[in-house]
């Protein structure tokens, strides 16, 4: 519709994107057992969890649309997969059991840096001797509620919709000519809040939030795992909407709370809060589901009105999944040798820390001089929903909205693997973010799955419209 005012017409409708399909939801609790071990963070002097903030949770999200095979999201509370031999294991055992190709599943971890340890390799250290268990658990839980979602698909919609939290603020400060991570209040953030309301028999069956901002709230100060801000904003979204909430972590590499570092969960909950009021605006602001805003007529009254009403709605259909891979080349790496030498003088657990992150960050993903970074891609009705396993900036989120105005893009980062690095920006590398020189990625690699991902969303549209 023109958005000039002599171009409207009775009828006319303000469209509302959509997926139409059949959907399923369910829930799996995964808190991680008491003395697990929950070492995030370098200056931590203690290894095992002591409780829970708040509970985890593994939510699936299964869309079948018509004559086509079911496509599954678990949106899942967790830290990030430090191997790729430990998320081949668990996302594998879910496609077996499911009986699912690769394409059909993206597993999306939230970020909490306040979870369990997701490393088998770290069984000998304190509280490791439980997570073996605990990723077998995970991928149970995944198996349980992804075949309970499949079969429980009925015909509903997702109606996308997006808004606007200022808690995401840019974390890239320069101090005296050190580059730190923490809040830098010159630079703007990426802001947007994409919603999508799943509605089956004209009743809201779940909330699907995608947001960029590293949960990073909660740090070596507490003992407790937690899911971090998610878990306020989700009881907050859930408690006015009687239906789940899922979390899937937006393009976030240089996004974080203002106010973090600490072991106050009040902080986390309060920024929870803040996201789920952002939600709940969002929808609010919504017609009824399975309705759009059309111009029925006009009233006379002291001004002539015009008279916008819910009215029935159709579109959305069809579906369309690939699977692809991009390749990003590598910059000049250290050996772990030359690494221990370099960080010989920083605390020891902290120098242990890095060490660690280093070894497996380059196991199963490096093999020469690039890499083949993968990208899974959906396209839902009006929406497509794409996810990777790194951690871009969020230039790729804002790249993808920009290129393709209109379309509800769900960026994800930290969904599926192998490849969790980051992808940070030419800039970042050239102020020495501690981002570019934990990766292995060089320079321009965001870059260059910036312009895949476009290419991507553009062929599914294309094949969407027939062009």
């Amino acid at each position: 519709m023109s958005s000039s005012a002599s171009a409207t017409r009775l009828g006319d409708r303000i469209r509302v994107p959509r997926t139409s399909a059949r959907i399923g939801v369910a829930r799996r609790d995964i808190t991680p057992p008491v003395g697990i071990r929950a070492k995030n963070w370098g200056p931590a002097d203690w290894e095992r969890s002591e409780g829970a903030h708040r509970p985890f949770q593994l939510t699936a999200l299964a869309i079948v649309s018509d004559h086509d095979r079911p496509r599954l999201l678990l949106a899942v509370d967790g830290t990030w997969w430090r191997r790729v031999a430990d998320e081949q294991a668990v996302r594998g055992s879910i496609l077996d059991a499911l009986g699912l190709d690769a394409d059909q599943l993206m597993l999306s971890l939230s970020h909490t840096h306040a979870g369990a340890v997701l490393c088998a390799a770290d069984a000998h250290l304190p509280g490791g001797e439980l997570i073996p268990g605990y990723l077998k658990a995970l991928a149970a839980a995944g198996v349980e509620a992804g075949r309970e979602a499949i079969e429980r698909a009925r015909p509903g919609l997702i109606e996308w919709t997006s808004g606007r939290c200022t808690l995401a603020a840019d974390r890239e400060l320069d101090l005296d000519g050190r580059a730190l991570v923490g809040y830098n209040p010159a630079a703007s953030a990426d802001d947007t809040v994409l919603i999508g309301r799943v509605s089956v028999d004209g009743s809201v069956a779940a909330t699907l939030v995608n947001y960029a901002c590293h949960p990073t709230t909660l740090a070596w100060q507490s003992r407790r795992v937690s899911p971090d801000y998610v878990g306020a904003m989700r009881e907050t979204v859930e408690a006015a909407t009687d239906a789940p909430c899922l979390f899937v972590q937006g393009a976030s590499g240089e996004l974080a709370p203002r106010e973090q570092y600490t072991g106050d969960v009040r902080v986390a909950d309060r920024h929870g809060r803040s996201l789920g009021h952002a939600v709940l605006a969002a929808l609010d602001a919504l017609p009824l589901p399975g309705e759009e805003l059309t111009l029925d007529g006009v009233v006379e009254s002291g001004a002539p009105l015009a008279i916008w009403a819910g009215r029935a709605a159709e579109g959305g259909a069809g579906a369309g999944g690939t699977v692809t891979t991009v390749e990003l080349p590598l910059r000049d790496l250290p050996s772990l040798d030359e690494l221990a030498e370099a960080w010989k003088d920083i605390d020891p657990r902290s120098r242990d820390e890095r060490l660690g992150r280093a070894r497996n960050l380059r196991e199963g993903y490096i093999a020469g001089p690039a890499v083949r970074h993968p990208v899974w891609a959906w396209r839902l009705g009006d929406a497509v929903i794409l996810g990777h396993p790194g951690e871009a900036y969020s230039r790729l989120q804002t790249t993808l909205r920009a290129r393709f105005p209109g379309v509800p893009i769900v960026v994800m980062n930290l969904t599926n693997g192998p490849g969790f690095v980051y992808l940070p920006t030419r800039e970042a590398y050239e102020r020495g973010a501690y981002q570019a020189w934990q990766t292995p990625l060089a320079a321009g690699a965001l870059e260059l799955l910036e312009e895949h991902a476009c290419r991507v969303v553009a062929d599914l549209l294309a094949e969407h419209t027939g062009r």
